[in-house]
């Protein structure tokens, strides 16, 4: 990685952003979204040529009532208790799309787990946290940034665990 933004998209979003006042390197990569599109992670890893498993879904949560954020391969599932154990709580359940949009600011689709309008808490797969790079939401549709995993969690404060089922 070479540490400036290339690809596309000339406009900055307020995720590459905060990448790039953490200092992070990052490159972004547009691809054609398709909000039909059964899975958007497993659709943008056939339109970026890449293994799902390196493209990395950013999921709103409630943690015991709580917002949270899960980032996982594209082709695994969040285990709800698995999570909920990784952050500290009882129990978690996927955010309702009005309320994942108000609170992280970006529209479903298009979340990233970076530039959020409210911090909040973050766990990473930990078999994604491993990976040589990775893929994750750009902060809007059809945007993805190629990084390290480390330097996502670093970013993010974020706990690393295994998460899916």
């Amino acid at each position: 990685m070479t540490g400036c933004q290339t690809g596309a998209m000339s406009k900055s979003t307020r995720a590459t952003l905060a990448l790039a006042k953490a200092g992070v390197s990052f490159t972004t990569h547009s691809y054609d979204y398709d909000a039909d599109a059964d899975s958007i992670g497993l659709a943008a890893a056939a339109a970026l040529g890449e293994d799902p498993g390196c493209v990395l879904k950013t999921l709103m949560v409630l943690l015991d009532g709580k917002p949270a954020c899960a980032i996982v391969p594209s082709n695994r599932e969040v285990a709800m208790k698995k999570l909920a154990s990784a952050l500290g709580g009882k129990s978690a359940q996927m955010m309702k799309v009005p309320e994942a949009e108000r609170i992280s600011g970006y529209k479903v689709g298009g979340i990233s787990p970076f530039g959020q309008t409210r911090a909040v808490p973050a766990v990473m797969e930990e078999a994604a946290a491993s990976l040589p790079y990775a893929y994750i939401n750009g902060g809007q549709r059809g945007l993805q940034v190629r990084l390290l995993p480390a330097d996502a969690v670093r970013v993010l404060g974020a706990k690393v665990a295994a998460i899916t089922a």
